[in-house]
């Protein structure tokens, strides 16, 4: 995934291409939800170093602490943040678009197209050639991507 020059997600190595989609779409997830108004608004302690403050953000954003992450992430702050649930974060990924998606081989399904939909996908760059070529240029147009 990429968007305006700038690589935003990648993955590699993934036997399943939608499984690399997936994986390389968590990413891009994260990348753009650092933009949150939440998540710049977060309020850090004086002398909280910088990689501190981009791993605290990363932390809010997937919000998957256990207890003791959680209590020690607290310390970062002045007072501790509210959560950044789903739905703001589902509702703020509506506003991501432009990004391009592109493969070193063909698309075989259109589950990966299906997927790249939710994540702002805009133009699609792959090699072709699958049997499945129809279904998966038939689902970008139905999203309305550039293939």
């Amino acid at each position: 995934y990429a968007k305006n020059g700038q690589v935003i997600g990648v993955g590699a190595g993934q036997q399943s291409r939608v499984d690399c989609c997936k994986l390389a779409g968590r990413k891009v997830r994260v990348w753009y939800l650092r933009q949150h108004p939440k998540v710049l608004g977060l309020q850090f302690k004086e002398g909280v170093k910088r990689q501190e403050r981009i791993n605290a953000r990363v932390r809010y954003i997937e919000g998957d602490m256990t207890g003791p992450e959680r209590a020690q992430w607290e310390t970062l702050f002045d007072a501790v943040p509210e959560p950044l649930t789903e739905e703001e974060k589902n509702e703020f990924l509506t506003s991501l678009s432009g990004v391009s998606l592109s493969s070193d081989a063909f698309f075989p399904f259109r589950d990966s197209i299906d997927v790249a939909s939710q994540l702002g996908v805009s133009f699609v760059a792959q090699t072709g050639g699958s049997v499945q070529d129809a279904s998966v240029m038939a689902a970008c147009d139905e999203y309305g991507m550039a293939c």
